[in-house]
């Protein structure tokens, strides 16, 4: 069995499947992202945010389950000429669930109910107090459009969920929204998103 559950073939067949540009949730909070603060990004894929971070001035820890997307973000950093600390891992083997200002979450939507609460619950806890979370997903009315993420509706975002996960920290933003997608070859058309910013308390 493939242990990065298909991504690896994935990356290795496209050479953009999400593009190279980070995402425009991550683009207009900007501003928040300040020189020499501490960021994890989780399933970074081809490295598109945490190049970006890292081009921001961040100090940027980033990771991935597949080996394909972690030469392609090292071939991505070395392009724009940016440092970032990759590892090849899942979210359960990355060691260093601590200490982080920020932690990026874009389309992390690959964990089934039960792993996605404790996934959530290390995150909480690896942020700094005063630290952020920005997550972005595809929501429940993606299900029907066809345009990428998810084929169940259990692994998808409603605000509802990320409320009752996200208990205890400041919610800055909660939206649920449509868009058009362009980013690679993986995410095109018409989407149903939901994003969220928390902060720890």
């Amino acid at each position: 069995m493939d242990p990065t559950g298909g991504w690896d073939l994935k990356y290795a067949n496209s050479p953009s499947l999400f593009g190279d540009r980070p995402n425009d949730f991550l683009i207009v909070r900007r501003a928040e992202f300040l020189p020499g603060q501490k960021v994890l990004v989780i399933a970074d894929g081809s490295g598109r945010h945490g190049a970006w971070l890292a081009g921001l001035g961040l100090k940027v820890d980033a990771f991935d389950i597949s080996p394909e997307a972690d030469r392609q973000a090292r071939a991505l950093d070395t392009r724009l000429g940016v440092t970032v600390h990759r590892a090849v891992s899942g979210w359960e083997g990355w060691p260093k669930w601590e200490g982080y200002d920020h932690i990026v979450a874009i389309f992390i939507q690959f964990s089934p109910p039960e792993e996605r609460t404790r996934l959530f619950a290390r995150i909480r806890s690896a942020l700094v107090p005063g630290g952020t979370l920005h997550l972005l997903g595809y929501a429940e009315a993606q299900l029907g459009l066809k345009t990428g993420g998810p084929s169940d509706l259990e692994r998808l975002y409603s605000r509802e969920l990320l409320m009752r996960e996200f208990v205890g920290m400041t919610i800055e933003v909660l939206a649920e929204y449509r868009t058009e997608l362009s980013e690679g070859t993986a995410h095109l058309g018409p989407s149903a998103l939901i994003g969220l910013v928390a902060r720890r308390i």
